[in-house]
């Protein structure tokens, strides 16, 4: 048996200057997609590191397995959570659905104008794939811009959207 979610999650970006002004407990905040620390002028702003991407994955993987989306299982509100590592929690999420699915495949899209992400997709696809016990053929980003246009275009923040495949043990 195969079965198929999807995700899709959004964060804000701010200036690692304000971040740390609006946020002195987490000064250092870093950019962070899929595990892998990506230079930039920004950082994106979150309860947890921000990981859009990451948070993309793991609503796709709770989505196919059928269980409640990233919130109900990692709460905003909760300090357990506050600047965790997102790869803790897709860990976290493996762990969860394991116990009845395997991982077959993840297909990802980032919408960012910046930074420029295809020089780091390679490291990034190879931490996914380690965090989640599959080979690195098994995980896949892409990299979009929105030409200019909406809160992406503007700078404003990072969307990311992904698909995962599961199936039976």
């Amino acid at each position: 048996m195969l079965r198929i979610g999807q995700g899709y999650d959004v964060h804000r970006l701010m200036t690692k200057v304000e971040f740390d002004e609006k946020y002195p407990d987490r000064s250092g905040h870093k950019f962070i997609l899929a595990g892998v620390e990506i230079p930039s002028e920004k950082v994106l702003v979150g309860h947890s590191d921000a990981d859009v991407l990451t948070h993309a994955i793991c609503d796709a993987l709770l989505g196919a397995a059928g269980f409640k989306d990233i919130g109900n299982q990692f709460p905003d509100n909760d300090p357990e959570f506050k600047g965790i590592e997102s790869q803790i929690l897709l860990k976290r999420v493996l762990d969860l659905i394991s116990k009845k699915w395997k991982v077959e495949n993840i297909d990802s899209v980032v919408m960012a104008e910046k930074p420029k992400l295809a020089p780091h997709i390679e490291s990034m696809k190879a931490k996914l794939a380690e965090t989640l016990g599959i080979e690195i053929d098994q995980v896949n980003i892409k990299a979009t811009t929105t030409e200019k246009l909406g809160f992406v275009g503007r700078e404003e923040g990072i969307a990311a959207s992904a698909v995962a495949l599961i199936s039976r043990i």
